[in-house]
């Protein structure tokens, strides 16, 4: 069986995708909604990734929890690039969740294929907060892009 590839590269696609999370709550301490926002979706991955490690074993796969907070730059109030900033790190948060959603499309189809129930279950239980975590990243993107772009 090749579920455990597909779980590795799910859990390795989570992995960047907390990293992302982290450094865009870094990056955006003063926006407050996005800052508390991104490490409250940080977790949620955090979790995930527990989960896949706990069940990574009946694939022949160890999956560790492994990423570090990611520090970078600040964006500060006022700053002219602070909102370009933003747009490229809700754009990345944006990237990373679709390849998470994707991966857990892959990992649903192998645990139906294989009529693994509680991998099916994990998939059912994970994947609609990675497609709010998308969502959030999009709408932020849609509520931002104007002034930022526009120049506003």
């Amino acid at each position: 069986m090749r579920i455990g590839l597909a779980l590795r590269e799910l859990h390795d696609a989570e992995v960047e995708l907390v990293r992302t999370l982290l450094r865009t709550a870094e990056h955006h301490r003063s926006a407050h909604d996005v800052h508390h926002l991104a490490l409250d979706l940080a977790a949620w991955s955090r979790r995930h990734l527990r989960e896949l490690a706990a069940v990574g074993g009946r694939y022949g796969v160890d999956l560790v929890q492994d990423q570090e907070p990611a520090h970078g730059r600040h964006a500060q109030e006022g700053e002219p690039d602070a909102g370009l900033l933003l747009l490229r790190d809700l754009r990345e948060v944006h990237v990373r969740a679709s390849e998470v959603s994707l991966d857990w499309e892959l990992v649903a189809q192998a645990a139906q294929a294989s009529a693994d129930e509680g991998l099916l279950d994990l998939v059912r239980q994970c994947h609609p907060d990675t497609l709010r975590q998308l969502r959030w990243a999009n709408a932020h993107l849609k509520d931002n892009a104007p002034q930022v772009l526009g120049g506003r």
